[in-house]
């Protein structure tokens, strides 16, 4: 991401800020993973304590992309573990944000990929199959549509239409 700061990034960009093209998710997100900044074109994932539709997508080339997760705000089990956080590194994803739980903090820790989720639980999730793919999603009262970008680091979440640079 390099010079691409969220704080630098909402000061060149106020008036995307304010015609809602560039939008600032709520602070409720712990950190976790190597990369404690990353970006890239979103790909988002409806689910509900389920994560077999979260594996199908990270068995895709991420080409550089960033999964987004709406679990629902769920923290009663985790939709992401170590080995789905090794899997993301190793195809290519630039990170994951999960509306949700994660598990294997260590493990992801150890993942060079950027992780951003609610908090940890030791508990697997279902494995039914259920949710969709490509949806437009809604986590903390943002809207977040497929193919739009996102922007992470240590001051917080963006979300925009367009690719941002300063």
């Amino acid at each position: 991401m390099g010079s691409l700061a969220t704080a630098e990034l909402c000061d060149a960009n106020a008036s995307l800020l304010a015609k809602g093209e560039l939008r600032v998710l709520q602070p409720m997100f712990q950190t976790y993973g190597q990369c404690r900044a990353f970006c890239g074109p979103i790909v988002t994932l409806k689910v509900f304590e389920d994560n077999v539709l979260v594996r199908e997508v990270l068995e895709a080339p991420g080409d550089g992309r960033v999964l987004v997760v709406d679990g629902g705000g769920s923290t009663r089990c985790a939709l992401v573990g170590g080995n789905l956080g090794q899997l993301a590194q190793n195809m290519g994803w630039a990170g994951i944000v999960v509306n949700g739980c994660i598990r294997d903090a260590y493990e992801i820790n150890g993942c060079d990929i950027g992780v951003r989720a609610l908090g940890c639980h030791p508990l697997k999730s279902n494995k039914k199959g259920l949710g969709e793919k490509h949806v437009t999603v809604n986590i903390a009262g943002t809207i977040i549509h497929d193919g739009e970008w996102l922007y992470a680091d240590s001051d917080g979440i963006l979300i925009s239409t367009i690719e941002l640079s300063l």
